[in-house]
């Protein structure tokens, strides 16, 4: 299997010095083994020993990438025991994403099995700034150089849970109580959710909209063009997901074991290399989160490198319009004088 990880990482690295920092959905994937990873540091007796590869892989990860969406702070507050090793297998630039728990963020639980005597119940914590300051933020306050972004996932709400008005009003009241100083992003499942409404209580409080491509949103390229998308000058971000259109069990299907680039989705990479321009033009100003998951194309690694080489043609062909340009002032200039 023919893969530049030497070139990645250095391209990597050098948008990290810029703000732009671009990773993947967590990291413990097999599928990446001859790619991202060496299988031999894993192996036991001949075998890869999944519970070696799936605690120490990360070191490795970092070698190539700056940042990371970390998917496992969604199912379960952050203890220290998590925190501590994960936090000391990566350089002190390195930034991690975190899910919000969804103790935060459904409203009401779902009927399914894992949530036991609560299914189906409306959710007393939903939106709790006391108890997510508390669980979260307290948690994560030692490792706070290293918290790149908290992204509140909200399911998708139907009508008898909340208007957008409804969720706007209680989003106001939330961030109104919760601390200023961390980086906080919502992502959203609602395509008529996408309204002024909503874009202007996050830049109120100064949380990023975080771009999502998903199975019923609309698609990043559509959400960019959006006017008001931009809530926060400082701090975008956005998450490739899914080809809108595809359901998850169908993504499954397609793509594991993550191994291989199978379907190419050619307007997430214009978004994804549109994000990675706009960062790098704010320098130092401004940071960017841009994240791939394999469940988009099949593996994030291929995804990530097209976005970044199509991001670098986008540079250098604006380049070439703005040298012409220049040099014909120039000349003007010189003739007047």
């Amino acid at each position: 299997m023919s893969f530049d990880r030497t070139a990645l990482a250095k391209a990597s690295n050098e948008l990290a010095q810029k703000g732009v920092y671009i990773g993947t959905s967590s990291w413990k994937y097999p599928g990446w083994c001859g790619m991202l990873y060496e299988s031999a540091r894993y192996e036991y007796r001949g075998k890869l020993a999944m519970s070696r590869f799936e605690r120490n892989c990360l070191e490795e990860y970092a070698k190539v990438f700056k940042t990371v969406s970390v998917d496992a702070a969604y199912y379960k507050f952050p203890e220290r025991n998590f925190l501590e090793p994960i936090m000391g297998q990566v350089p002190d630039d390195f930034q991690f994403s975190f899910k919000v728990t969804d103790t935060i963020t459904i409203k009401k639980f779902p009927n399914l099995p894992k949530f036991g005597m609560r299914a189906g119940e409306i959710n007393p914590d939903f939106l709790n700034a006391e108890l997510f300051a508390e669980a979260f933020l307290k948690t994560c306050e030692p490792f706070r150089k290293k918290v790149g972004l908290l992204i509140f996932e909200f399911g998708r709400f139907y009508k008898n849970d909340f208007s957008v008005a409804q969720f706007s009003q209680a989003l106001d009241a939330f961030f109104g109580k919760l601390p200023k100083d961390w980086p906080y992003g919502i992502e959203i499942r609602n395509r008529d959710y996408l309204v002024p409404e909503y874009f202007g209580v996050l830049a109120k409080h100064g949380v990023t909209h975080v771009y999502n491509s998903w199975t019923d949103m609309p698609s990043a390229n559509e959400q960019l063009a959006m006017p008001g998308s931009v809530t926060n000058a400082n701090l975008v971000a956005a998450r490739f997901l899914m080809t809108p259109g595809r359901k998850y069990d169908e993504s499954l299907k397609l793509f594991q074991p993550y191994d291989r680039l199978r379907e190419p989705d050619e307007d997430a990479r214009k978004a994804g290399a549109a994000l990675i321009v706009g960062g790098e033009r704010y320098e130092p100003r401004r940071k960017t989160f841009v994240y791939v998951n394999n469940r988009l194309e099949g593996n994030a690694l291929e995804t990530i490198a097209a976005m970044i080489a199509r991001a670098v043609t986008m540079l250098m062909e604006s380049r070439e319009i703005i040298q012409p340009q220049k040099n014909a002032k120039d000349a003007e200039t010189s003739q007047s004088n």
